[in-house]
């Protein structure tokens, strides 16, 4: 019987989630998980020694070095054989996002959902979100509403804020690749590509008459990464893992 994987603590999530050559279309990804992300960060980017990084992420230093081998031959594949790098997964927790006390309270059986938030209607651009509206649903009705503010949250902890205020579902408009990634690793359903009212929106979710576009995307960055579209999470700490 294999050990559990223990999880690796994250002092700053990804910014972006994805990266592809600019020359080819990549028929191929390679997938790096967060916590070879944080040790190629730690090591490679801040110059940390490996016995520094080891006690930042609260593992040995044999897990160290194991996780950059695997991180640099992940580099490695993508530059030299020109496939497309995720970054999604892994065994991790990260900092907790600064919820306030009153957005974290949800009942039993109720579903609440998200809705990018500004003046009534649904904001367009889901990594430049400043508000979220919050819906609490009960047997198909909404129960309770609120607005909360990202409190300047950029746009690589959104997915993680959501995930604070126990989301479980959001409704928006262009959204990334990163963002989306991001979302699906704090377990949050994603619901893209809606306009209009957010009351009317949510209120059409609850009630399974929701119409979205599954393959909504914000573009307009490019193809290199999804940077300004949004990103991962600061989560709970919760074991985030595989």
């Amino acid at each position: 019987m294999s050990r559990p994987i223990r999880c690796r603590i994250i002092g700053m999530l990804p910014e972006y989630r994805s990266f592809s050559p600019d020359d080819v279309s990549a028929s191929e990804n390679v997938e790096m998980t967060v916590d070879e992300y944080e040790v190629l960060r730690l090591l490679d980017d801040e110059g940390l020694n490996q016995e520094e990084c080891a006690a930042r992420m609260g593992v040995s230093r044999t897990t160290v070095t194991a996780i950059y081998d695997a991180a640099r031959r992940k580099v490695a594949e993508m530059l030299v054989r020109g496939k497309r790098l995720l970054v999604i997964g892994g065994s991790y927790v990260a900092p907790p996002c600064d919820i306030p006390e009153s957005v974290k309270i949800k009942g039993d059986n109720i579903m609440r959902i998200a809705v990018t938030y500004e003046n009534g209607e649904i904001f367009q651009h889901f990594g430049h979100s400043e508000q979220f509206k919050l819906y609490d649903v009960v047997d198909g009705k909404i129960v309770k509403e609120q607005v909360v503010d990202t409190n300047g949250s950029g746009h690589g902890a959104l997915a993680g804020f959501l995930q604070a205020a126990k989301a479980d579902a959001l409704i928006c408009g262009g959204i990334g690749m990163g963002a989306q990634m991001a979302l699906a690793d704090a377990g949050i359903k994603l619901y893209a590509g809606v306009h209009g009212s957010a009351d009317a929106a949510a209120k059409a979710l609850a009630g399974g008459t929701l119409e979205y576009d599954p393959d909504a995307r914000c573009d307009h960055h490019g193809h290199h990464h999804d940077g300004d579209c949004g990103h991962d999470h600061c989560a709970e700490h919760n074991c985030k893992g595989n």
